[in-house]
């Protein structure tokens, strides 16, 4: 029976973890946390660093699961090995390639893979409500046969024609000069190992990886952007002497048919009767999560086209955290089509409306009375009149001529 399970809860097993799943789940949080690629987690990389210290010492352990952290006094519960230190003796020196509070390290240990970025669309609905979405994706991971060694054991040996290079450099006499040329060595095709066909494994067929079906289940929360990245720590393609990458997830905002955003705040352009307009009523707005928003104008408010008004608290939700931004509505007003009133109609509205402006004093002016017409067919004419006028403009003009001898 376990007396205490804190070291296990840091590493995130369970006490009965064997030291594979030990050393599995410390070399996954220790990538995560590392002070050179997460500068803010130093202290949360020591108290890994020292649960995996304490349980992958058979003896420790066996105390620490009898009598707890009181019973590893004189036994390294306090002190022990160097995070760093027991972090290299892990991962064969250097990492990350710098930094980590001025400790050097040796450039023998595993360089970092690349990222893999896949861009997700997403629509706004999915940003305003939030949604868990789950991604299928290929990568490669170390063959589970032979443990990513390629064949059996004793089996990889040092390519003898690169000395494990993997290129070979050749010397060339170019006329009175001499050049060097680098180029993947034939014999392990550039490897830098040779594996006997017959001691190859199987399941990788001595490529040391094979391909997996990753099922990532992609968290969009409420109020993300545009662009916005969701990365997944570790989770790139797996290589031999290789720490993995990430896998990035950025969000691609889909166009929305009816609300244009801007950061925090909603745009949505509502078209009304011009009867609404002048003398109020109610108009709907089918809003992002489902809801509908009954908008009452105001008797008399007298909206006008391209009129801005705004619905506080209704726009997007701040990312992580309770606020929300504000809904504009931009107006446009649907007109009646012409002659849709009478006589007797019109004289209503004469009585109704605002007087009309008082036209001005034209004094000795001649003035003349006119009626508007559609301008469709007059714009047609126009141009066609343009056109002629331009033609007969350039008859009578002197062209460019060819000089003549």
């Amino acid at each position: 029976m376990t007396r205490e399970t804190k070291y296990y809860d840091i590493l995130g097993v369970d006490p009965s973890a064997s030291e594979g799943e030990l050393k599995k789940a410390y070399r996954k949080l220790a990538l995560k946390y590392h002070p050179d690629k997460n500068p803010e987690a130093g202290d949360k990389f020591k108290e890994i660093s020292h649960a995996y210290e304490i349980l992958s010492d058979s003896e420790k352990r066996q105390m620490y699961d009898q009598y707890g952290e009181e019973g590893l006094n004189g036994q390294g519960g306090m002190g022990g090995m160097d995070a760093e230190d027991l972090f290299s003796q892990l991962f064969g020196g250097g990492l990350f390639g710098g930094g980590g509070g001025g400790r050097s390290r040796g450039p023998q240990g595993p360089r970092r893979g690349k990222d893999m970025v896949h861009h997700l669309k997403v629509s706004l609905e999915d940003l305003y409500k939030g949604k868990t979405t789950k991604l299928a994706l290929q990568k490669h991971v170390l063959c589970s046969k032979c443990e990513g060694k390629g064949g059996k054991e004793g089996a990889v040996r040092s390519c003898g024609g690169c000395n494990g290079q993997g290129v070979r450099i050749t010397v060339r006499q170019m006329g009175p000069m001499m050049q060097q040329f680098q180029q993947a060595c034939p014999e392990c095709r550039g490897q830098g190992e040779i594996i006997n066909e017959k001691d190859r494994c199987k399941q990788c067929v001595g490529k040391k990886i094979v391909g997996e079906k990753k099922i990532l289940e992609v968290f969009i929360d409420k109020g993300m952007k545009n662009g916005q990245n969701i990365t997944f720590s570790g989770e790139g393609d797996q290589a031999p002497n290789i720490i993995p990458g990430d896998i990035i997830i950025t969000l691609d905002e889909k166009p929305h048919n009816t609300f244009q955003r801007n950061g925090d705040d909603l745009v949505y352009e509502a078209k009304i009767e011009l009867l609404t307009a002048l003398a109020g009523g109610q108009f709907v707005i089918p809003h992002l999560d489902d809801r509908a928003l009954l908008v009452s104008v105001l008797p008399g408010e007298a909206i006008q086209p391209g009129m801005v008004k705004v619905i506080p608290n209704e726009g997007m939700p701040s990312y992580r955290h309770q606020t929300h931004g504000h809904l504009f509505v931009k107006f446009s007003i649907d007109f009646p089509q012409s002659n849709w009133a009478d006589e007797e109609t019109i004289a209503k509205l004469n009585a109704i409306l605002p007087t009309r402006s008082p036209l001005p004093s034209f004094g000795n002016k001649h003035v003349d009375e006119v009626v508007l017409a559609d301008a469709t067919g007059y714009q047609s004419q126009r141009g066609g009149h343009a056109h002629y006028e331009d033609e007969e403009e350039d008859e009578g003009q002197p062209g460019v001529q060819c000089a003549q001898s």
